[in-house]
């Protein structure tokens, strides 16, 4: 027996306006909520679907960049969201930029120009009725505050997480661990295993670096950010402006630190964190910052040891609400006890555009399973989609922190080959599976 001929889908963002495409391309009557321009967030400045809010820059479409291996994967898949992007690209070298307001017109017009999809513009202040069919609430980061306690309800949840704080995550193979040394504070945690790495910085790096701190481009702050910055989670620039040696007795301090190589304690440090279990990636903690992207590029890479560190994800901080998906969600994005809803987009903790519309698209291939009576399925790890939902939801995650698609989420690929060659099999490898698996799910 069929569960139910129609989806119901809040929010019209990116990854609301995925999954509503692709239950229609499939043949499935929709009803599509969107608040806008009835309700408006604080961030949104017009009435279209799939608003771009930050940047008009969905990152490189290189498959030697995990973005790109996720875009390529999308476009496999029937992405919308992808083919709103190429009808509306500008130049951009290797990155795939588009047209704000041209990508948001031509989402909208082809969501409101299919038939199979309803749109209602009003405010969804509870969890629509699963009677008729699946539910997928993707809201995002500035989910309605009404909306927002009926999920903290839904989900036996003390509160949503307001997360507010991102360090910048590096490259491990970029770091020059030759300048730096092992070590937790007072000789706390498993030092053999490299969970932190210290770079020490003597007065003159440390006065150089803070002054270039100060010195440097900020991103201009937006009114709804402001009620953000709390004691406990300042940036970075605004811990400097408050004297030479703010920094070194916060996120820099050198206590309880010996390092072996002068057997003394450094003026002052930086604490690189394992953000994974494989190493490839770690965190500079405590450095949750304002600056410009080129500018963190230029400022950290001034810290002994970062001379030539990539970021796998810059620092920033702002409002974004999001759920502790791997206690709450099943990795089909259904949630736990309550399977006829599912959660999509940047509210399950995952950070980007096309990570967000990623999302989308997964819930909108199992809502179309739930609706058919098929069981429902989840990308090979191997896949950048499916890399990503191993991630949000893998239970053994203590801290979970929002994340964008990067080559440290994917399994290891041929030890032995260079760096450049490792994510070019890793891409090819994606893709591979990804064929696999939309073939495999196929409805018949």
């Amino acid at each position: 027996m069929s569960s139910g001929g129609n989806v119901t889908v809040v929010g019209a963002g990116l990854a609301g306006s995925e999954a509503a495409y692709y239950l229609a391309r499939h043949g499935i009557k929709v009803r599509l909520f969107e608040m806008r321009p009835k309700v408006f967030t604080p961030a949104h400045n017009t009435s279209l679907f799939g608003e771009l809010v930050c940047s008009n820059s969905l990152k490189s479409s290189s498959l030697i960049n995990a973005s790109g291996v996720l875009k390529e994967e999308m476009k496999r898949l029937g992405s919308v969201v992808m083919e709103a992007a190429e009808m509306t690209k500008v130049p951009a070298g290797q990155a795939l930029a588009v047209d704000r307001e041209k990508f948001s017109d031509y989402l909208t017009k082809k969501l409101r120009q299919n038939h199979l999809i309803e749109i209602i513009i009003e405010e969804v202040k509870g969890i629509p009725s699963v009677n008729e069919g699946p539910v997928i609430i993707a809201t995002g980061p500035l989910t309605s505050n009404h909306l927002t306690q009926k999920i903290l309800q839904l989900t036996e949840s003390e509160n949503l997480y307001f997360y507010d704080a991102i360090s910048p995550i590096i490259d491990t193979e970029s770091i020059d661990l030759s300048k730096t040394f092992k070590g937790s504070r007072y000789g706390k945690g498993s030092d053999e295993e490299g969970d932190y790495l210290n770079c020490s910085l003597n007065e003159y790096e440390y006065d150089k670096f803070v002054d270039e701190i100060i010195n440097a481009q900020k991103v201009e702050i937006r009114d709804f950010e402001k009620e953000i910055y709390f004691e406990g989670c300042l940036p970075i620039e605004i811990l400097a402006q408050r004297g030479k040696d703010s920094l070194r007795f916060g996120p820099m301090k050198p206590v309880g630190l010996i390092d072996p190589r002068t057997r003394k304690r450094p003026f002052s440090v930086v604490q690189l964190r394992k953000e994974n279990n494989s190493s490839s990636m770690y965190n500079i903690v405590g450095f949750q910052t304002k600056l410009k992207y080129p500018e963190q590029r230029r400022v950290f890479r001034l810290i002994p040891g970062l001379e030539n560190a990539e970021f796998m994800r810059y620092g920033s901080v702002h409002r974004n609400t999001f759920i502790n998906s791997p206690k709450v969600l099943h990795p089909s994005l259904q949630i736990k006890g309550n399977e006829k809803i599912m959660l999509a987009g940047q509210i399950v903790g995952v950070e980007g555009y096309v990570e967000s519309a990623a999302m989308g698209l997964l819930a909108g291939i199992n809502a179309l399973r739930i609706v058919k009576d098929f069981k429902t399925v989840v990308p090979p790890h191997e896949t950048a989609i499916g890399s990503l939902i191993r991630y949000i939801s893998d239970p053994s995650t203590k801290d979970f922190q929002p994340m964008n698609i990067n080559f440290g989420l994917f399994p290891e690929a041929e030890i032995g080959k260079t760096k450049s060659e490792r994510r070019k099999l890793i891409a090819e490898r994606a893709i591979s599976k990804l064929c696999e698996f939309n073939q495999n799910c196929q409805l018949s």
